[in-house]
């Protein structure tokens, strides 16, 4: 048995190996006249950060992993990404999450991100994808400090549309607590359970979606980018609207479509970081891989 894992009781009393998993990142901000660098690094199987060169013009990059190569029911992971004051990094994932089928109990995956005064931190996972019967509650919980900001986006895939799957059952937990210094600025949660095929086919609901993504942008001067933001989403394929949020940009995507909505999420955050924060129209090189 791995030492990072635990043993659970499933269906039939059969006794399950579920993995506890730890990543706590942080950059720190380089001396004068240097790039921003990672100061400290903690990381615990199934999780991994690889930290890879970056193309000119990008800040430091760390790229996730799930050496597991996906999770399942008790399963459980705490990521923890901090951007000191002054840092800027872009933190993304390797490839797709996959969530597996569970035998009962939910799959925790846990993440708090921390920016410091003036600093600067890109959260780009790619999609979550959830199986058929799979079960996720994701707790997202941001901090902010005067003149930090963030950009972040999540794209989640309802089934395997490439195999001809529907997601019918399952559970989805899906949160967001933004707080700018000690103040709640921003609350989102998403509860899908049950007969998940009659919440996502209702015409009200998400429409016959395959695939549903938010992108925040959370600084001080979001509200000076909203039209830049709805510019972007003009030719998009799926559905996408962007709003003001206290003070937050939020851009909405549904599609029927995953790999259409994803081609939306990836031209639009392209175009918004450069907008927003000067940085070259391009997602980390790992989205095109």
């Amino acid at each position: 048995m791995r030492d990072d894992a635990v043993l659970d009781r499933g269906v039939g009393e059969t006794l399950l190996e579920r993995c506890r998993g730890v990543l706590d990142l942080r950059f720190a901000v380089g001396a004068a006249g240097k790039r921003s660098h990672v100061a400290s690094v903690f990381q615990q199987p199934p999780c991994r950060a690889l930290f890879p060169h970056v193309e000119p013009g990008d800040p430091t990059a760390a790229v996730l992993l799930t050496t597991s190569g996906g999770l399942t029911g008790g399963d459980a992971i705490r990521i923890a990404i901090t951007a000191d004051a002054g840092a800027s990094a872009t933190v993304t994932t390797q490839a797709a999450e996959k969530i597996y089928r569970s035998l009962g109990p939910d799959c925790a995956i846990d993440v708090s991100l921390d920016i410091g005064e003036g600093g600067y931190l890109e959260y780009l996972p790619q999609e979550t994808i959830l199986f058929e019967a799979a079960r996720l509650a994701r707790r997202n919980t941001v901090r902010i400090e005067p003149g930090g900001r963030l950009l972040v986006a999540e794209i989640v895939v309802f089934g395997r549309a490439a195999f001809g799957e529907l997601l019918t059952r399952g559970r989805l937990l899906d949160s967001w607590r933004l707080y700018r210094g000690d103040r709640l600025v921003w609350a989102d949660a998403l509860l899908l359970d049950g007969d998940l095929r009659r919440t996502l086919d209702r015409p009200a609901g998400f429409d016959g979606a395959a695939a549903a993504a938010t992108v925040l942008y959370a600084a001080e001067d979001a509200p000076r980018f909203l039209e830049a933001a709805r510019a972007l989403l003009e030719n998009s394929v799926c559905r996408a609207a962007a709003t003001i949020v206290n003070g937050i940009m939020v851009a909405r995507f549904l599609g029927r479509d995953a790999q259409a909505l994803r081609g939306d999420v990836i031209r639009f955050c392209a175009g918004f970081r450069h907008a927003a924060a000067g940085l070259p129209a391009r997602m980390p090189r790992v989205w095109s891989i």
